[in-house]
This record gives C-alpha cells, sequence and structure tokens, in this order.
C-alpha cells in the first residue's frame, strides 16, 4: 500500500497497517477524503482510474465541504470534517492536524504575495487562517479563531486575531497524537 496512505491511516488508527484496519479507517470522513486524494495523487492522468479518483474526489468535496489541494506530507488528520479549504500550491509537512472551517490560501497582492508553507508537525485550529507567502516552522500549535498572515518560528503558538506568537518548545505536546515516522531501511 502506498507509504502516505498508510502514515495517514495510522494517525486515525495506530495499529500495524492491515484491511481491516484500513477499512475501519474509511468510516472516517478526513481519512476517507485524503485516502482517494492520495491514490489520485499516485496515478497518471492517463490511467483511467485517475478519474475514478478525480470523481469520488468531487464528490466527498460537496458531501464533506473539503476543497484540499497542495503538496501534503504524511500523516496528515483531519479531526472533523465540514469546510476545508486549501491552495493547490500550499506544501505542508508531516504529521499535521487540521480542523474544520480552515482556510490556507493565497494573498494576491504585497510584500506577501502567494501561498503559504507549513512544517511538521503543526496544529491547526478550527476557523484558523492562513494566507500569505508565509512560512509555519515545526512544532507550532495555530490557535482556534487564529489569523496568520506573517512567519512562525520553530516551537510557537499563535493566538487571536491578529495572531500573536508565544514561544513553547512543548507547543503541540498532547495535540498531535499517533505521529507516523519514517521507517529506516
Amino acid at each position: 500500500m502506498n507509504s502516505l496512505v498508510e502514515a495517514d491511516l495510522y494517525r486515525y488508527i495506530p495499529k500495524k497497517f492491515s484491511i481491516l484496519n484500513l477499512i475501519k479507517g474509511l468510516r472516517s470522513q478526513g481519512f476517507r477524503y485524503m485516502f482517494f486524494y492520495r491514490l489520485k495523487e499516485q496515478v497518471s492522468i492517463k490511467n483511467p482510474l485517475w478519474y475514478i479518483y478525480k470523481l469520488l474526489l468531487r464528490h466527498y468535496t460537496y458531501k464533506y465541504g473539503f476543497q484540499i489541494g497542495g503538496k501534503i506530507g504524511q500523516g496528515f488528520y483531519i479531526g472533523h470534517f465540514g469546510t476545508i479549504v486549501i491552495n493547490p500550491d500550499v506544501i505542508i509537512g508531516d504529521n499535521c492536524n487540521i480542523a474544520h472551517n480552515v482556510t490556507i490560501g493565497v494573498t494576491r497582492r504585497g510584500e506577501r504575495s502567494g501561498v503559504p508553507s507549513i512544517g511538521n508537525e503543526v496544529w491547526i485550529g478550527t476557523g484558523a487562517i492562513i494566507v500569505g507567502k508565509i512560512t509555519i516552522g515545526n512544532n507550532v500549535l495555530i490557535a482556534p479563531g487564529a489569523y496568520v498572515n506573517f512567519d512562525v518560528s520553530d516551537n510557537s503558538i499563535v493566538i487571536g486575531n491578529p495572531g500573536q506568537i508565544k514561544y513553547s518548545v512543548h507547543a503541540t505536546n498532547g495535540y498531535i497524537n499517533n505521529k507516523f515516522f519514517k521507517k529506516e531501511k
């Protein structure tokens, strides 16, 4: 099975990969969407399966309110379904959590024109808005309702609108569970 699918599944069901666990994982709306997203990304547009995955994603986009694009690292976790918008040019690292009503998008003018780049182990709370050509570091918690249009360094918590940064080495402890780490060969 695709290693990205395996990593995503581990975030929902922290057990060794099996078909039974995959079936259990597919009960979760977030995993189900990402499962077909990952499969579509793995096949060529020339492959007939690409169109099937594309149709399934379109169905789940309308059903769950997800508009997810971009380059997303392993172990992506969607906590609740409902209106998640991620620009197709966004980069998101490994072991990231995202809640509902989140927008990660583009700013089209000014010095921060562009899309965000998000590091590893980032927890994004309900209703957060992350926009512009900014960099979010590793081990960052973006609190519910935060508006982020500025760079955030590693080991930080962003609170409020406008966002304020608080330094914390343990920013995501207890928030990001079942982390998946690449297996050494």
